[in-house]
Formats: C-alpha cells, sequence, structure tokens
C-alpha cells in the first residue's frame, strides 16, 4: 500500500525515485531528504496533485516557486512530455517574460525566505526582462500596472465612473516603472538594480529607481525632508521592524551610484538621519558621509543640522558634520591634483566658488550649534578648525559664530577660564576680518584682553598702509590718480562697509585732505607716545 500511493510521484520526479531506490529498509521514512524543498509542504501539495492527475493552474502569483520546486524534484521531460518542469517553462518564458504586470507580479509574489539555489536563474530572468522594458517604450509591453490603479479598463482605457470612456492613457515620463518596482521586497529590488547596472543603465536612471523605492519604503524619509520625520519613529516598536529598516538602508547605501544634485544631496541626508537612529553599519554611515562630503556645497542648512541620538547630551551631531567637512577636503584635494593644463582657469573659478559656499555653510552652521549650553569648548574648538586656514580669504562668519558662543554659553561653562578662550580665539585670523568686524572685535568685552590689544595692533598697521598709500597717491601730479586710488582704498578690505555704516560718503576732495592732514597728526603723536615706552 506504502509504494503504491508512492507510485505516481516516483513517475514523475526523479529526485524522489533516486531516494527511494536507494533506501535499503521500509522503516526509515524519507521526508528528512526532502526537508529543503522549496515552499515547504504547501507548495509539495500542489506537485503531489499535479502527479495524481489533478490539473494545477499556473499563474503569474505561484509560477516561480512552482518552477523552483519542479526542478529541485526534477520534473523533466526525460521522465514524462508532460512534466511539471516543462509545463512551468512554457507558460513562464510564453505568459511571463513578455509581460511587464506579470512580472512584476511574479517577483512580488516570491518569498526570499524560502530562497534555494533553483531560484536564482528564474528570478535573474524577470530581472533582466524588466530592465530591458524600462529601456523600452512601455506601450510594447503593457501600461504601468499600479500608476492609474482602478481607473485603467483592461482593455486599456480610462474609466469615468465606471463607464470606458475609450481614451487611451498617456504617460511622458520616465519613471514611469518606479512605482511598480517599489512594490518588491528589498532581495528582489536589488538583483534588479543590479542587473539594470550591469547593463549600463543610465545613472540618473538608477537613481530616481533608488530614491523612489526608498520614499515608498521608508516612508519617514520624505517628512525627514521636511524636518518632520520625528513622528516616523513612533512606528518602529519592535526589534524586527529596526532590523528590516537596517537591512533597508545598508542595502539601499549598498547600491548607490556616484552622482551629484541638491535633490540628490537632500535625500542622502535624510538617509544618513535615518542610518544614525537605527545605528547601521559603520561603513554605510561612512559611505553617506563620504557620498554628501563630495557635493557639501549643495548642502543647505537646515539639512546639515542633524539631531544627536546618541548617548550624549548635546543637541546636534557634531561629530558626524565634522567627518562630512574631512571627506570634502579629501575630494578637494583629490579634484585639485587632477586639473589639466588647459582647463586648470575654469576647474579654479569652479573650485574656489564651491570653496566659498561651504565656508560660509560650515560658519552659518557653528553659528547655529553654537547656543547649544552642553556643546563643551573642545567640540566648539573641533569645530572651528574643521576647515583649515588655508582655505579661508575671511573670518567674519567664524568670528560671529565664537561670538554667540561666548555669549550664549560662557554662563552655561564657569569652568572656561581664560586659557580656553585664548584656544578658541586662535583659530581666528583677525587680520582678515573686515573693518566693521574688526571695530566690533575691539570692543568686545567677551574677548581675552590680549586679543583686543591685538586686534588693535592689526588696526593701526591697517590705518598706517591705508595712509601711506594715499599720501603716495597725492604726490601725483594728477588729481584724479589720488582719486582713483582713494576709490581703490574705499573699496578694498571691507572699508566701504565702514564708510556706508557711518554714512560719510559724501565727501569732496578738500575734506579729505583736511582729513589726512589730520590723522598725520595724530600719527605723529602715536609715534612719539611709542618712542617714549620703549
Amino acid at each position: 500500500m506504502y509504494l503504491g500511493l508512492q507510485f505516481p510521484l516516483m513517475s514523475k520526479c526523479g529526485k524522489i525515485a533516486r531516494v527511494l531506490e536507494g533506501l535499503q529498509t521500509a522503516k526509515e521514512s524519507t521526508h528528512h531528504m526532502l526537508s529543503g524543498c522549496p515552499g515547504g509542504a504547501v507548495t509539495f501539495l500542489i506537485v503531489a496533485k499535479f502527479c495524481y492527475g489533478i490539473k494545477v493552474e499556473l499563474s503569474p502569483k505561484n509560477i516561480i516557486i512552482i518552477y523552483c520546486i519542479a526542478e529541485y524534484l526534477e520534473m523533466t521531460e526525460e521522465l514524462d512530455e508532460k512534466n511539471l518542469l516543462p509545463e512551468a517553462e512554457s507558460f513562464f518564458h510564453k505568459s511571463i517574460l513578455h509581460s511587464w504586470k506579470d512580472c512584476i507580479v511574479a517577483l512580488q509574489s516570491f518569498d526570499p525566505s524560502l530562497y534555494h539555489g533553483e531560484s536564482g536563474h528564474i528570478v535573474g530572468k524577470c530581472t533582466n526582462a524588466l530592465s530591458t522594458m524600462i529601456c523600452t517604450d512601455l506601450s510594447l509591453f503593457g501600461w504601468p500596472m499600479m500608476l492609474y490603479g482602478s481607473l485603467q479598463s483592461p482593455g486599456g482605457s480610462i474609466l469615468w465612473n465606471g463607464i470606458r470612456t475609450g481614451a487611451r492613457i498617456r504617460s511622458s515620463q520616465s519613471d514611469w516603472w518606479c512605482e511598480d518596482i517599489s512594490m518588491l521586497g528589498i532581495w528582489i529590488f536589488k538583483r534588479l538594480i543590479k542587473t539594470m547596472q550591469e547593463r549600463h543603465v543610465r545613472t540618473i536612471i538608477v537613481t530616481g529607481a533608488l530614491m523612489h523605492y526608498a520614499k515608498k519604503q521608508l516612508p519617514g524619509l520624505a517628512r525627514w525632508e521636511k524636518k518632520h520625520g520625528g513622528r516616523y519613529l513612533t512606528s518602529l516598536n519592535s526589534s524586527a521592524d529596526v532590523i528590516n529598516h537596517k537591512v533597508l538602508i545598508e542595502s539601499i547605501v549598498d547600491l548607490l551610484p556616484q552622482k551629484k544634485g541638491k535633490s540628490y544631496c537632500r535625500f542622502l541626508l535624510g538617509l544618513l538621519r535615518f542610518a544614525v537612529i537605527l545605528k547601521v553599519n559603520q561603513s554605510c554611515k561612512e559611505t553617506l558621509q563620504r557620498n554628501i562630503g563630495m557635493q557639501l556645497d549643495l548642502v543647505t542648512l537646515d539639512c546639515l543640522l542633524i539631531p544627536n541620538f546618541l548617548d550624549s547630551d548635546n543637541l546636534y551631531d557634531t561629530d558626524c558634520v565634522e567627518q562630512i567637512i574631512h571627506y570634502f577636503l579629501d575630494s578637494q584635494e583629490s579634484s585639485m591634483g587632477t586639473f589639466s593644463p588647459p582647463s586648470s582657469d575654469s576647474t579654479f573659478t569652479r573650485s574656489t566658488s564651491s570653496l566659498n559656499r561651504v565656508t560660509q555653510l560650515i560658519d552659518s552652521y557653528i553659528t547655529e550649534v553654537a547656543p547649544d549650553i552642553n556643546l563643551r569648548p573642545e567640540k566648539m574648538l573641533a569645530l572651528l578648525r574643521a576647515l583649515p586656514k588655508s582655505l579661508r580669504s575671511q573670518y567674519d562668519g567664524l568670528y560671529r559664530a565664537l561670538d554667540v558662543y561666548l555669549k550664549l554659553i560662557i554662563e552655561g561653562h564657569p569652568s572656561l577660564v581664560e586659557k580656553d578662550k585664548m584656544l578658541l580665539c586662535s583659530t581666528i585670523d583677525f587680520r582678515k576680518l573686515s573693518t566693521a568686524t574688526c571695530v566690533h572685535a575691539s570692543q568686545n568685552e567677551r574677548l581675552p584682553h590680549r586679543i583686543i590689544l591685538q586686534v588693535l595692533f592689526f588696526e593701526q598697521l591697517q590705518m598706517q598702509m591705508a595712509l601711506s598709500q594715499y599720501l603716495d597717491a597725492m604726490d601725483t601730479d594728477s588729481v584724479a590718480a589720488a582719486n582713483s586710488m582713494a576709490g581703490n582704498f574705499l573699496r578694498r578690505d571691507g572699508w566701504v562697509s565702514l564708510v556706508r555704516e557711518n554714512r560719510v560718503l559724501k565727501v569732496d576732495l578738500e575734506a579729505l585732505v583736511s582729513r589726512v592732514g589730520s590723522l598725520e597728526q595724530d600719527l605723529a603723536i602715536i609715534k612719539q607716545q611709542i618712542r617714549q615706552m620703549a
């Protein structure tokens, strides 16, 4: 009775036939030999019904798993011309591979946890077919299945109140397929993206798919970009959710191409926020920081203000920003080393513009985080030193950030001694301050006295140099030349801003000469005092 029941399976399943032939005693059970059967008991029951003559309906939802188990059980045409494997293979090639919708449904219904080696090539055929369709006119394979939902009739026309209008759906978007593939699991999605990359699909297309998928699978990502992403954290209640999201982020980051753009950079910063929250592996975090650092000049201040989710009491994750700046400097060094002579001027101009934008961004960032009462002096010092002095042409922004820190934080740090203040102030090159900022610094009681004396000394040197240049111009025969030199003097080093603030721009040549005479007298008195002190 036992052998009789198994005969139909033996006649159609080569693997089962071999197992039974190798058994020496009927006392030993065979289910252990098939414990790795794809799909488990449910799918094996379908195979058993097929072997006993019950018709099996093949569909996009079950074709992959049936194909896999038929291949696993060796249900080939050598045993029976109408065996399950040739039927599944015929259905797959004729009905699935030529339909966008059926490929999506087949992949969507496949459970990666049931993955075995047998499913590798059939999944690969589906992803190859999809990547081909993505690069081809969608009208050849049917319209997107998810884009219009119930508004599309089976014939492809648009429905209005359930009535077929006859109007055809048209789509001019190049990313019509993104919504469809965003329904796939991450394992299948990774295979599809890698297939697209192997087929050299354009980077902009791959990037669009990754961004759409991430925002679909991480609903809080779009809200992070609008500074409301914190609400999404409440949905991550279980450890399983956290693990799944970590795997999702690490997988997406592993697929990220090298690309620049404002929206892409904002997307990367959103991913980085999630990566910090979920504590992804260090490699994933560094990859995001590196990609952001390479385009730091495109970052906006609101995106760079990454909240601190670690054990520290600081409001913002300054360590993360420091690392981003580090990668930016590395990218600048590498780009400077690859300048070619014909294009060096234009490249240098773009690089200078990029450096200026980054300098302003970092200065604004430090000013924003400076009021944090928990920001220790050593952290502030690291931020002030993040950009090397050689890259700075002026220090007004950095001085404002330091002044905010000293003004609002000094009371919260009673241990902030004169030595700490000197270290913080040593990051400022007071010779590169505008005149208005220099005047403010000379009257700033929060600065150490030695720094104020240093500022006053630099002011005196600037005045002496300015007077010397102006007097040299006055010695020329042409009054116009003198006026031109005076104009250059007023425009240089920020003097225009001082004159504009004091509203003393409207002076004629005679008044200016009179003022020069008065300044000469003051200079003589200062020199006399200096000699007496010496």
